[in-house]
């Protein structure tokens, strides 16, 4: 799949999720498969630009190219000042939320709150696309309500206007992640536009992934919620779509790894403080589903320090493996509802 300039490795893409898509996140995706991955959403309120929250999500340091920011925001002006200032701090590629489905987001009519006004819409991709020299992105849902679905006008504004892909969560802003995702809808969007459509919703296996893609037409796919603490079904997925047949499950000593290598990039980003509780949320994804794990992330949770998380999730690992060499779940992991 091609954006811009930039020819991707491969049609997997990683969804922008509030405090999850931080930058030690979409390189581990990146390395385990992914071939483009979407920051969490940056502010275009300039007041914001100077926390240390929005630096750290416009941190782009040593991350595998291209480098995707999202922006969200409501007006015209700011989203285009937004644009040009996290082209200077390194994104490669921009992206524009209308698509998160948050309370706090809509009500300031930004996220998806702006497909109820399409003249509105219009007049932000016109002032980002303008704004800056890399190529502009969207992300949408289907409509507002099952009632006001505009998906297929929404796309050809993006394209008229010099979108160069267009992401598509297959729910209303009012479905929230209830329900069915609307394939139908994505199909048919597709089949409007020439630019690149990305399918999203739902898809949580390889088996999936390659159904959204023959039903829909889509020149990619991305997953959000499926990956957090699954970062390897990127490769999973790849895999299957290249051979027909799926990997076995992996290694519980190869997980063991990536997790303690995931949250040395997490301490090393955040600091030691800030870094011990981010790293409890993906510990739990790491293990959620895993045999007798329920009493490991409850005592994971009143841990306090980096060198005691270490020997937890090493002897946690260590006892999983004695029962079976690989991943053993009782249950499907469930995923949070972070996608933006």
């Amino acid at each position: 799949m091609q954006i811009g300039p930039y020819r991707l490795k491969n049609a997997l893409v990683v969804a922008p999720m509030a405090g999850v898509t931080d930058r030690p996140f979409r390189q581990l995706c990146k390395l385990m498969g992914a071939g483009l991955a979407v920051s969490e959403m940056v502010s275009s309120n300039s007041l914001l630009w100077g926390s240390e929250k929005t630096r750290r999500r416009a941190n782009h340091d040593g991350e595998v190219e291209p480098r995707t920011v999202q922006i969200a925001g409501a007006d015209p002006r700011m989203m285009a000042e937004a644009a040009r200032y996290n082209v200077d701090q390194g994104a490669q590629i921009i992206d524009i939320n209308m698509g998160c489905p948050a309370k706090k987001v809509c009500n300031v009519m930004a996220g998806s709150a702006l497909l109820q006004d399409e003249p509105l819409v219009a007049r932000i991709l016109e002032a980002v696309v303008s704004a800056v020299p890399v190529p502009v992105t969207l992300k949408i849902r289907t409509g507002w309500d099952r009632e006001h679905r505009n998906a297929l006008s929404v796309a050809r504004l993006a394209q008229d206007f010099g979108i160069q892909s267009l992401a598509i969560h297959g729910r209303t802003r009012a479905c929230g992640y209830s329900g069915d995702a609307e394939y139908d809808t994505i199909t048919a969007v597709k089949a409007a536009v020439t630019i690149p459509v990305i399918a999203n919703g739902d898809i949580t296996s390889p088996q999936k992934a390659r159904t959204v893609l023959h039903q829909t037409g889509a020149d990619g796919i991305m997953i959000g919620r499926a990956a957090q603490g699954r970062p390897w079904i990127f490769r999973e997925i790849q895999h299957y779509l290249d051979t027909g047949t799926l990997l076995p499950p992996p290694g519980v000593l190869e997980i063991h790894q990536v997790l303690l290598m995931h949250l040395e990039d997490l301490y090393h980003f955040y600091g030691t403080e800030l870094g011990v509780r981010v790293a409890r949320k993906h510990i739990s994804w790491y293990t959620r589903g895993l045999a007798n794990s329920a009493n490991f992330r409850h005592a994971m949770n009143r841990l306090q320090d980096i060198g005691g998380q270490r020997h937890a999730v090493t002897e946690f690992f260590e006892r999983h493996a004695l029962y079976s060499p690989t991943l053993c779940y009782e249950e499907p992991p469930v995923a949070e509802e972070l996608a933006a």
